[in-house]
């Protein structure tokens, strides 16, 4: 009950802080205020504003945002997001553009389970949707899953993504982004034994801790020092009453999101604070450069306990992938057996999260799979988000992972990042 106590206390907390914006933001607005040329009424106004929405924004899941697209006939076509597979952990999404032409690259874009919602990927499909059929793994908050539905974690969520890309068939390309890059590793490993004709035509794998220890970084050197025991006292919690998860163990997204901050505290105090001095002077927008930004990194989601756990303990502590050790239902999911799936490995230079070595490490591990159909990239001047939402993925990544997408359907791909990745 402590927990769930914590839990709520969170909560309350965020409630609180949110209702002092909005309470600062009526107050000051009031007209007769606006009698007196007092810019301290200004100041509390877009002080109120900017709390109100941003706290309101932790418990808000985004919007994609994706309604239209303009397609090679120059019309605008609507953009419908259609459920192909429904679970109670995560759906797969499709985004269907009636009446464009089918696509021949048909892709499936892993979106991470880390903390933030799928639309963290949003520039991602709006960048795929131009030349493919999208598809996307979208997760759902742990704190909105009745516990009825049992638990979920890393063998769970591998299962599930054979699961889809057995539903995709075999002409799929499948793009993995940062956490889920060892787990999609398994999954195709797992179908390349179990049922060889599933497999996906393609796997690109983009900033993924694959072997965390290739490369350490501040979140593997968390992984090491903290026990699991630590972990199990300190980060999990149980969802409170308000949800219709109530009673779930979970690693609370607001306890993510605090860790977050807390990494880069110095800049977004100062993001904050220009951005009040903006409302103030009447200088923002509601779809500004800050909003946009933050709307997504503030709305954060509940992570299962066991798949937090288990991510912990098994990808970063034992390093089940990198060994190849890893195992479903206590079955051997041997890497060696992918033999005939196009792999590329793609790493950005700066990345401070999923540092370079981490990623590329799987290519090693593909002992099955021949050196022409293996490849990677490192992206020199790019952090983590950039390898896969920023200017480093419009210009240069994204084209070449188109290229390698086409390579691979029946033709040799030569491998380009030995000397790239040196």
């Amino acid at each position: 009950m402590r927990y769930m106590a914590t839990y709520d206390m969170m909560e309350t907390l965020r409630n609180a802080n949110q209702w002092l914006g909005a309470t600062a933001l009526s107050f000051a607005s009031y007209p007769i205020f606006s009698m007196t040329p007092n810019p301290a009424f200004q100041w509390l106004a877009a002080w109120g504003e900017v709390t109100e929405r941003t706290f309101d924004r932790m418990v808000t899941k985004p919007d994609w945002g994706i309604r239209t697209f303009t397609c090679e006939d120059g019309k605008d076509h609507l953009v419908s997001i259609d459920t192909v597979v429904e679970k109670p952990f995560g759906n797969l999404l499709h985004f269907a553009v009636p009446g464009r032409r089918k696509m021949k690259r048909k892709i499936l874009l892993v979106a991470p389970m880390s903390g933030h919602y799928a639309t963290l990927l949003r520039s991602t499909v709006k960048s795929l949707l131009v030349d493919c059929e999208v598809y996307v793994t979208d997760w759902h908050n742990a704190r909105d899953i009745p516990v009825s539905e049992g638990k979920f974690d890393v063998e769970d969520y591998t299962l599930y993504l054979a699961e889809f890309m057995r539903e995709m068939g075999p002409d799929t390309h499948v793009v993995a982004v940062c956490q889920p890059v060892p787990l999609a590793l398994a999954a195709t490993a797992y179908l390349a034994e179990a049922e060889p004709e599933a497999q996906p035509r393609s796997l690109i794998l983009i900033g993924g801790p694959v072997d965390p220890d290739a490369a350490p970084t501040e979140v593997t050197d968390f992984g090491r020092r903290v026990t699991m025991g630590q972990l199990e006292q300190t980060m999990l919690q149980r969802v409170g009453f308000k949800y219709p998860g109530v009673g779930r163990m979970v690693y609370p997204g607001l306890l993510q999101l605090a860790s977050f901050i807390s990494m880069n505290g110095e800049t977004h105090a100062k993001a904050f604070s220009e951005q009040i001095a903006r409302v103030a002077r009447g200088e923002d927008s509601d779809h500004d450069r800050h909003n946009r930004f933050y709307d997504e990194y503030l709305a954060v989601m509940d992570m299962p306990a066991e798949f937090y756990l288990s991510t912990v303990e098994r990808i970063f502590k034992n390093r089940e992938i990198a060994t190849n050790s890893f195992t479903i239902e206590g079955r051997a999911v041997d890497l060696g057996k992918i033999n005939r799936v196009a792999v590329m490995t793609v790493e950005g230079g700066k990345d401070d999260i999923s540092a370079p070595g981490q990623c590329i490490a799987a290519l090693d591990l593909l002992t099955g799979l021949p050196d022409a159909k293996k490849n990677s990239h490192l992206e020199p001047d790019a952090g983590h988000y950039g390898i896969f939402a920023g200017s480093s993925w419009r210009k240069n990544i994204r084209p070449l992972v188109l290229k390698f997408i086409d390579a691979s359907d029946g033709k040799a791909v030569k491998i380009a990042a030995k000397n790239q990745a040196a």
